[in-house]
């Protein structure tokens, strides 16, 4: 419960968003809060409304800079789009919060425990994680952010991603034009000593019986700038046997600073790299996830999970996202490196490390 109040409301807790919100909030913190409705482990935070970006950029006179910024872009042009980019986000870089947002940002974010817990600021665009434009990993996230100052400057840094030269680009792909707004979701961290991805479904083949997941160690990030390749494995959702396993050579790992603040990269030590992240009790826990996520949004669904580092199941499994799995291959890949490599090509880039 939070012990003070601000006039504004652009901020609501993440367990009182449904997917009804994302026009709102975003499929991001929108997915979240249907998450926690449905009794999933999902981190608590909160979440800041795509309103909350208009009514800045409004108040602090960007419209005029990004409209006419935007007006000068050439579709196709690169250059033109480079500098509309250039422009629009130093411009951001330099138009503090609104004095009313940032004041209800600094209580939300006390309200989430003592001594400046770490939390990931993450991008939720409106149109994210939806059936019909899934475009995860076009804005950015940042992680292991603590202290009032830096999370504010971490979802000014999230709007200033919306207009990083690939999402102009992305946008200008669109059949229908999507409203260049943003909001935010800011929850608390997870010390991940393994993380992942699952899908609901085979991704490669199609078939609804089965789950792949990929895991590695640590936070997620190593995985997503292609700096180890996940342990891929294949389960039966119906009897829970693991039709297939391939266990990588994981290499490199992210874990949370020393210092409190961002993450750092390291090796991972030679007798843990082709040990396996998962055992049987982890991937029958991730396979019942699989099965209460895919039973309450009725649909395939692409999942973010996380093991806490030093804790045990129950407790340690987190959901991090879900989305809708919304394409599917042609023709199946006939060898594992291949299968993989299609798996992680949907896992598309998620995180961004703070620093």
């Amino acid at each position: 419960m939070y012990t003070r109040r601000v006039s504004v409301s652009f901020i609501r807790p993440l367990d009182e968003l449904r997917r009804s919100d994302a026009a709102t909030f975003g499929g991001k913190s929108a997915s979240l809060g249907e998450l926690l409705s449905a009794g999933l482990s999902v981190p608590p935070g909160f979440a800041i409304s795509a309103d909350a970006f208009s009514a800045s950029t409004a108040e602090t006179g960007l419209d005029g800079t990004i409209s006419a910024a935007l007006a000068r872009v050439t579709p196709g042009n690169l250059d033109t789009v480079d500098l509309a980019s250039k422009t629009i986000r130093e411009a951001m870089h330099f138009a503090p919060l609104p004095e009313g947002l940032r004041a209800e940002i600094v209580v939300r974010y006390e309200g989430l425990g003592a001594d400046d817990p770490p939390v990931a600021v993450r991008s939720s665009a409106l149109g994210e994680d939806s059936a019909e434009a899934s475009h995860a990993g076009q804005q950015e996230s940042f992680l292991w952010v603590r202290g009032a100052d830096e999370v504010c400057d971490a979802v000014r840094d999230c709007w200033v991603s919306l207009y990083s030269p690939h999402a102009i680009s992305y946008r200008a792909t669109l059949s229908k034009e999507v409203r260049p707004a943003m909001g935010v979701t800011v929850q608390l961290m997870v010390d991940a000593g393994v993380s992942g991805v699952l899908f609901t479904c085979n991704p490669v083949s199609g078939d609804p019986s089965m789950v792949a997941v990929n895991a590695s160690w640590g936070l997620g990030i190593a995985v997503v700038g292609g700096e180890a390749t996940p342990d891929d494995y294949l389960v039966s959702k119906v009897t829970g046997e693991v039709v297939r396993q391939t266990v990588s050579d994981k290499s490199v790992e992210y874990m949370p600073d020393a210092g409190g603040r961002g993450t750092v990269r390291r090796n991972v030590p030679a007798e843990r790299r082709e040990v396996p992240c998962l055992g049987e009790a982890e991937l029958a826990a991730l396979v019942d996830v699989a099965r209460q996520i895919e039973h309450h949004y009725g649909s395939h669904q692409d999942v973010e999970w996380a093991l806490g580092r030093g804790k045990t199941l129950p407790e340690s499994l987190v959901v991090l996202q879900s989305r809708p799995v919304t394409t599917m291959p042609q023709r199946a890949p006939t060898d594992a490196a291949s299968a993989i490599a299609l798996v992680m090509s949907k896992f598309g880039a998620r995180e961004k490390p703070s620093s």
